[in-house]
């Protein structure tokens, strides 16, 4: 498994962001029964930055605290059936599946823990699950949906021991 994390911020909270991207990545990746060894890439950034690439791709123009990046269009998510028949669905020379970019705004991750009354630990560990399940073709568009990837996301903080 190859996880990269940037920095583009000065804006450091006090966290083990690689550590804590594996912990997370790794149990949602075992939930998911993905067979692959995958490649992941966290960008850590400011609400400014992260503002112009939610106006560049979402056509918003505000701050967000989470934008994901999916490499692959799973046709349901989490199906890995048909994945070796895509085109640059694996890395040229690891193998390892590419399954896109995370970006984070860590001011962001400041502000919600302190709004919804826990640490930024738990927030943080909640983005990445969050995030990890859009690139695995999850998607919150329909109450359904949004009730099962909050299931998931809460499931996986609970197994790991991040709590509110």
């Amino acid at each position: 498994m190859t996880f990269h994390v940037e920095l583009e911020t000065m804006d450091l909270l006090c966290l083990d962001y690689r550590k804590i991207l594996e912990q997370v990545a790794m149990k949602i990746l075992d939930m998911e029964q993905c067979p692959y060894e995958v490649e992941v890439n966290l960008i850590l950034t400011g609400n400014n930055e992260i503002r112009e690439l939610n106006q560049t791709y979402r056509f918003i123009d505000k701050e967000t605290d989470v934008l994901s990046f999916p490499m692959i269009e799973f046709q349901k998510p989490s199906d890995f059936s048909n994945l070796e028949k895509g085109v640059g669905c694996f890395h040229p020379e690891s193998g390892e599946l590419l399954l896109g970019d995370i970006v984070l705004s860590l001011p962001k991750v400041a502000e919600q823990s302190e709004k919804f009354g826990h640490g930024i630990l738990r927030e943080f560990s909640f983005l990445i699950a969050h995030s990890m399940l859009h690139l695995l073709g999850y998607d919150h568009m329909r109450q359904e949906d949004a009730d099962l990837m909050e299931k998931k996301q809460n499931l996986i903080l609970d197994e790991l021991q991040i709590f509110r």
